[in-house]
């Protein structure tokens, strides 16, 4: 599986739209408003690097509405809410 973070600049108007078209994307997990020097933060989990360049130059670059993006590769998970989840004994 390979994850990556998607930082996006956004057309003001279009944030919330866009948003949405990215959510009910095949590939992206979970999308993100933010503050910053960024609109929206997006995590993409796909099978394969392969897969991961389709997502971000074929389905992203046809949304007019995007601006600028980021794409940052996630090498190692590092959570402590995936620790937690994977160690819980339902106590």
């Amino acid at each position: 599986m390979v994850t990556s973070i998607i930082l996006l600049n956004i057309k003001r108007s279009k944030v919330n739209e866009v948003a949405e078209q990215l959510a009910d994307m095949e590939g992206i997990s979970e999308v993100y408003s933010v503050s910053g020097n960024y609109d929206l933060v997006a995590i993409a989990r796909v099978p394969a690097n392969d897969d991961l360049a389709t997502l971000v130059t074929n389905k992203l670059h046809s949304i007019d509405a995007i601006v600028k993006s980021e794409t940052m590769l996630a090498f190692k998970a590092f959570s402590r809410h995936n620790l937690e989840a994977m160690f819980n004994l339902g106590m």
